[in-house]
């Protein structure tokens, strides 16, 4: 059977290059890298290494690179350290459509008493940057916007906001997770003050992050111990793991333009396909600005769950933009933000691609998806009454 791997915005397939870089660190090179022996310094002497490619991707400096355990680490450290570093303010901004790293934890803030503004999207997912401007107050601690969406791909402009915010004199955040390693970013023109991401989702392994905290930032580390990152957080290093980062974060440089332009075409052919073949099937979010590896595509009057399982069978492995819980199905916040009808907003699947794709991929997923679909709503008794086909369709909103 056929395996075609389809939801690179979960996670990615380390890379054999990374691979091959990693494994002396997995095996011969295990020394402590804060030891003072020659036997660490080959190990400390690489990571610095593995640093300045990491800061070379983002165009930063080395010293402005924090090795974590994840985005979600962070994104957290981010977040504490800007309202740690301002505590008589007590607002905070962020959108509504962040990952659960940064919406959960404004979520848990608002209980510890911070205001909280969540900026809403358009219908296509785009920001209403007014609105943000019009949340800013002396208040205001620390605005954090994600550079592009997981789910729809949808690209903020965040060469815009971080000038707005840091105008105002607010730290600005950033959870790059999606966008690095896919879209050129270049930190000596954007005057963010931090920025997350996580090396599993291009091409390293899992367990490894970044937090770049621009050079004169006030900083307080999450963890507090030893004297790791210079101090800025604590806990023995993930050697193999960091190195590996580095070597992933080269490749990413060097691939950005295929990025760009191969799996654009790649991700377009699927895009253009699936809509030409399925009746009912809707983008989600705008077409233009968004990341070149993701499509978020409804397919009315199905669940994307059961739409998932169908395609497990025949090997094509994807996402769906709802999450069913105790029973219950919940669309996509997403989605919900950008006021999807609720018929399509349960048959949400996201396709996210990466270089190892290929048009033979494409291919068998407009062979196979079809099909599927069609089955799907000859079971499904809500399929004539809410297809928008049809005279009557019901598109409820949230």
């Amino acid at each position: 059977m056929e395996q075609i791997y389809v939801d690179n915005n979960a996670t990615t397939q380390i890379t054999p290059e990374v691979l091959d870089e990693m494994m002396p660190f997995l095996k011969g090179l295990y020394a402590n890298p804060s030891s003072m022996y020659r036997f660490a310094g080959q190990v400390s002497k690489r990571l610095r290494e593995a640093r300045r490619k990491v800061a070379d991707l983002l165009g930063a400096t080395s010293e402005e690179i924090i090795f974590t355990s994840c985005g979600s680490e962070s994104d957290n450290t981010a977040i504490r350290a800007a309202i740690q570093a301002y505590p008589n303010k007590r607002h905070i901004v962020t959108t509504r459509v962040e990952h659960p790293a940064i919406k959960n934890l404004f979520e848990h803030l608002s209980k510890e008493g911070w205001r909280v503004t969540m900026v809403p999207v358009d219908n296509n997912g785009r920001l209403d940057v007014d609105f943000l401007v019009r949340s800013l107050t002396p208040d205001t601690a620390v605005v954090s916007i994600m550079w592009a969406n997981n789910e729809t791909g949808v690209v903020f402009p965040i060469d815009e906001i971080s000038q707005i915010v840091k105008a105002r004199g607010i730290v600005f955040h950033t959870d790059a997770v999606q966008a690095v390693g896919k879209i050129a970013i270049d930190l000596r023109r954007i005057p963010a003050d931090m920025l997350s991401f996580s090396g599993h989702k291009l091409h390293a392994p899992k367990g490894i992050g970044v937090l770049y905290v621009r050079r004169g930032t006030r900083f307080t580390p999450f963890l507090i111990g030893g004297h790791q990152e210079s101090g800025r957080r604590a806990g023995t290093e993930n050697v193999a793991s960091i190195i590996g980062l580095g070597k992933a974060c080269e490749l990413a440089k060097i691939h950005l333009e295929e990025e760009n332009a191969r799996v654009r075409q790649l991700r377009d052919r699927l895009e253009r396909g699936l809509l030409e073949k399925i009746p009912g099937a809707k983008v989600n979010g705008e077409r233009e600005n968004r990341l070149p590896n993701t499509t978020n595509i409804s397919f009315e009057g199905v669940e994307g769950e059961a739409i998932l399982l169908m395609m497990d069978q025949w090997g094509i492995y994807a996402s769906s933009g709802s999450a069913c819980t105790s029973g219950s199905l919940q669309p996509s916040h997403v989605l919900r933000a950008m006021g999807v009808p609720f018929t399509l907003a349960h048959g949400s699947i996201r396709f996210s691609l990466s270089r190892y794709n290929t048009d033979r991929d494409i291919g068998y997923i407009l062979e196979k998806l079809p099909p599927i679909i069609e089955d799907l709503r000859e079971l499904s008794p809500f399929w004539k009454t809410c297809d928008s086909t049809q005279p009557g369709a019901i598109t409820q909103t949230f």
